[in-house]
């Protein structure tokens, strides 16, 4: 009983039984169930270390032939030094259009693959498309891209714009359906359309989500891009696969600290525009 400064005593209500068992499950239930899923976990560990042959045996020679490999490139020659400049600076150009293509086509068809958003013959059909995009590799595109247009940073930047759509796309519409639907609620009881609810009530709170993944997808770009040019999709990614059948390991030593330095800085300033908008 505690003591009421305006109407005299109020009683704590009694907690009804079934209510009580229902809070005191919620607390048991999930750990038997994180008990029975170990045993299950470490199953399927194992059969996948078998299943892929992972030996910690071979790990131990490899890593004295990984020595080895890693002092042959040192020193770095900085001969060449013009061209990976100019070819970083090119794989830059196609992560950045990239980026901004792969963005606003991702945005699009997320509203689609919202539940929140789109009617359910838009969402199921959007949702089958970002999962067959996702399911292959951007290399498989930019091979394909390459034989339509040819070699160049060209095929690379579709390469990136395709891939984007099946990855920041579905991570953007699970960000949109993530809202609290508190306001989205309120916008509807009073009557708001749903091009006013989605403006006013979805993209709001999920924009800063929506930035922090453009950012990610920026970076990852980046990182594509050097990959997508060994198959000629420009970039410095050829420049990088010349070097290493050609054993010029001064060489591919610049290129491989350039290209950190390049994602370090990239990743130092995607931080500080990451702490602004949360």
């Amino acid at each position: 009983m505690r003591e009421s400064t305006t109407k005299g005593p109020v009683l704590n209500p009694a907690l009804d039984p079934r209510d009580r068992l229902r809070m005191e499950r919620a607390f048991v239930l999930p750990r038997a169930r994180f008990l029975l899923g170990l045993p299950i976990a470490a199953a399927v560990l194992l059969w996948s270390f078998v299943g892929a042959e992972f030996d910690f045996a071979k790990l131990g020679e490899g890593a004295v032939n990984m020595g080895g490999f890693l002092g042959q490139m040192f020193p770095p020659t900085w001969d060449k030094l013009g061209t990976i400049v100019t070819l970083l600076i090119e794989t830059l150009q196609m992560a950045i259009v990239g980026t901004v293509l792969g963005t606003v086509l991702s945005l699009i068809v997320a509203f689609g693959a919202s539940s929140n958003i789109a009617p359910k013959w838009l969402y199921y059909p959007t949702r089958w498309l970002m999962n067959i995009i996702r399911s292959l590799p951007d290399l498989v595109f930019a091979l394909m891209f390459v034989s339509a247009v040819g070699l160049g940073p060209f095929a690379g930047i579709l390469a990136m714009t395709i891939g984007s759509i099946g990855s920041i796309g579905k991570i953007f519409a699970e960000a949109m359906e993530a809202v609290d639907r508190g306001p989205v609620t309120a916008m509807q009881a009073v009557g708001a359309s749903k091009r006013q609810t989605v403006q006013y009530g979805i993209l709001p709170q999920s924009s800063p989500m929506l930035v922090s993944y453009t950012l990610l997808l920026f970076e990852g770009n980046v990182r594509g891009a050097t990959i997508l040019g060994m198959v000629g999709a420009g970039g410095i990614g050829l420049e990088l696969t010349t070097a290493m059948r050609m054993y010029d390991y001064g060489h591919l030593s610049a290129i491989v600290i350039c290209i950190i330095v390049l994602v370090t800085v990239i990743d130092q300033a995607s931080a500080v525009i990451r702490r602004k908008i949360t």
